[in-house]
């Protein structure tokens, strides 16, 4: 009976922690369009963006799909690889860089499950 309670949660404790990070925006940049998992392109002005990204300089302030990105060294760490393109006709998703956390946010909501 001790064991099944242990297990129990520890499958508790292993789902609150994968869930948690499942959503986070930790994004490798990649040099090809058929290694990403989403080809991005950036727009200048936050009205034509679909997302408007802040980019965060700790991996802990990337949690959640709300458009603050941690780019990381490697695609093994990333939770999502992205391709710039040069044109935003061959891109899934338009962004825009601000310059404050609290303007990072989803303009185009039907474009989220991209990266979940």
């Amino acid at each position: 009976m001790k064991n099944i309670i242990t297990l129990q949660i520890l499958v508790i404790i292993f789902s609150i922690a994968v869930f948690s990070t499942a959503n986070a925006q930790k994004i490798f940049s990649c040099d090809s369009k058929y290694e990403a998992d989403v080809k991005v392109f950036v727009v200048e002005s936050k009205y034509d963006a679909d997302l408007l990204v802040y980019k965060v300089d700790s991996k802990y302030e990337a949690e959640g799909n709300k458009g603050l990105w941690y780019f990381t060294e490697s695609k093994y760490d990333a939770d999502k690889t992205i391709y710039f393109t040069e044109s935003k006709y061959d891109a899934d998703l338009l962004v825009c860089f601000v310059d404050s956390k609290y303007s990072a946010e989803w303009r185009k909501r039907s474009k989220m499950h991209l990266l979940f």
